[in-house]
């Protein structure tokens, strides 16, 4: 009896392991697809636009770095190298902490261009509100799943929730997709993610962990949320000083 409760459990250990492995891979792909023509190939695609100023090329290395860590955290825990994995989530730290600065500091250097955010059809000041948010979720959720280290499911799903928050952004340089132009596509693909760590719990927990039901559900109202304070003219005042300040 006490060998086939191992084996279960340990049947259950592998199982939980490929699941959030294959998550991170994914994800890591879906950035891959959506930044291939402007950074990753971007020799290749000469006519696709891409910024200008040499800071996005770097919060895209961060933001590169950040996606190869997090297959490479869940795959150090799938082969039990758990030392291994406490001592790279230091240099996962800094890599937040760089990819919050940029993130900060490149969304006002677009909004600051007289075209604005490339390719987006919306005042400046006014879309502001989409990556600003982005990144203090994304900052948010990392702080979470830091304060949560000593708790594995608690911080593993702080970890792939904040890599989601980022996603939309990917997601809306995908071929064809782009051409939508609704942000309600780009980010209903990027919470996929979100319905696939549900089905996730529901399967092995019988109910959503309070990360998931929270952490998702704060990803998800944001959106409508950030959409719907974006015209007001409290947030056009607060974008209005935020970019004079950065300039």
């Amino acid at each position: 009896m006490e060998n086939t409760a191992a084996s279960g459990a340990r049947s259950r250990w592998i199982t939980e392991r490929r699941f959030f492995t294959g998550m991170a891979i994914a994800m890591l792909l879906v950035a891959y697809v959506g930044f291939a023509r402007s950074f990753f190939l971007r020799p290749l695609f000469p006519e696709w636009p891409a910024p200008s100023e040499p800071i996005f090329y770097v919060h895209g290395a961060f933001f590169s770095a950040w996606c190869v860590l997090l297959v490479t955290q869940a795959m150090l825990i799938g082969v039990g190298r758990t030392n291994v994995h406490r001592k790279l989530g230091a240099l996962g730290g800094v890599i937040a902490a760089g990819m919050v600065i940029l993130g900060v500091t490149g969304a006002l250097i677009a909004a600051n261009r007289p075209t604005g955010f490339n390719g987006v059809p919306v005042p400046p000041l006014q879309f502001l509100v989409v990556p600003l948010f982005d990144i203090v979720i994304f900052g948010t959720f990392v702080g979470l799943g830091i304060a949560n280290r000593t708790n594995p499911q608690s911080h593993k799903r702080w970890m792939v929730l904040a890599t989601v928050a980022l996603l939309g952004a990917a997601f809306a340089r995908w071929p064809y997709v782009w051409q939508l132009g609704n942000p309600f596509a780009y980010f209903g693909l990027a919470y996929l993610f979100i319905v696939a760590l549900a089905i996730w719990d529901f399967r092995t927990r019988g109910t959503l962990h309070p990360v998931t039901r929270w952490g998702g559900l704060a990803l998800i109202v944001s959106l409508p949320a950030r959409l719907a304070l974006s015209g007001t003219a409290a947030w056009l005042a607060f974008a209005a000083w935020l970019t004079e300040l950065a300039r």
